[in-house]
């Protein structure tokens, strides 16, 4: 342990402020508020206001930035091109927090051409902090999962070496895919589907549009509140971390005659279908009823 807390800022964009609200649901919340120190938070106690944070932009160990980047948008009447790229370059460390403040998220919706993240835009490496890259710690999600956070805090509270994917999020998070660890994979693989929300059984991939065979996210390993996850609570996931989130029509698939417009990652089409075809052969009664009974 450092003899020192690291020093961190928090600094808002457009935000809705969900990965705030999230942080502060971290079990081990009270532990690593030992080993950091922040210098400004929206939410929790700190050594200064934004105002006072302003007047002298201070150097730090650790920048995180919540929400979308718009070069106008303003904090304490200080212009979001000047705070955030002199805040950056006086850190040693950079978190781009939210899937808003990677890749421009739920925000750049409203003003695409002015609204990015802070080194994406979308797929392009086009945002602020091009020069500031190697810095920065992509932790794409919306909101961000709580220990996500915590984990890469404590890595480099720690000295730690992150290996980084090719949007510079930690690979010991984004290296699975939200359909590791899914209880559903059977359904998945017997291609038996699910026709409505909330329920334990069938996939949601063929028919309510889950995105877990496509998105980079470790949702169904690290679970939310230490239980659950979107799909064990039967609801799509809707592909958040990913450069593309928002898509349109969260909860459906597109199709062409029945079969899936966008294969499972890194499956040749050809492959699925073949695949596909055999399961559907198959009826397995143990699929088609309920895991759970009530009235057995």
């Amino acid at each position: 342990m450092p003899s020192k807390p690291a020093k961190v800022i928090w600094l808002q964009g457009i935000t809705c402020n969900g990965n705030t609200h999230s942080f502060l649901n971290d079990p081990s919340l009270g532990a690593l508020l030992e080993s950091i120190e922040f210098i400004h938070h929206p939410i929790l106690p700190c050594k200064k206001t934004l105002k006072e944070l302003v007047k002298k932009l201070p150097k730090s160990d650790i920048l995180i930035f919540e929400g979308a980047y718009r070069a106008d948008f303003e904090r304490a009447g200080v212009k979001m091109e000047t705070l955030l790229v002199t805040l950056a370059s006086k850190t040693k460390h950079i978190i781009a927090l939210g899937s808003c403040a990677s890749f421009g998220g739920i925000f750049k919706e409203a003003s695409p051409e002015h609204i990015s993240g802070i080194l994406f835009d979308k797929e392009s490496e086009s945002g602020p902090l091009q020069t500031l890259r190697k810095k920065v710690i992509t932790l794409s999600g919306c909101p961000i999962h709580p220990k996500w956070l915590s984990f890469v805090l404590d890595m480099i509270v720690q000295g730690k070496k992150i290996t980084l994917d090719e949007y510079r999020r930690p690979k010991e998070l984004y290296g699975y895919l939200v359909h590791n660890g899914c209880l559903r994979n059977e359904y998945f693989e017997w291609k038996v589907d699910s026709d409505h929300f909330g329920t334990k059984e069938g996939c949601l991939y063929y028919a309510q549009g889950c995105q877990g065979p496509f998105t980079h996210g470790s949702c169904n390993k690290i679970l939310w509140n230490e239980v659950s996850s979107k799909t064990r609570a039967g609801t799509p996931c809707v592909g958040c971390t990913e450069p593309s989130y928002p898509r349109t029509e969260l909860f459906s698939t597109k199709t062409y005659m029945s079969i899936p417009a966008e294969m499972p990652l890194g499956i040749p089409k050809r492959s699925y279908l073949a695949l596909a075809g055999a399961a559907k052969s198959f009826h397995i009664k143990r699929l088609e009823g309920k895991l759970i009974d009530d009235n057995a």
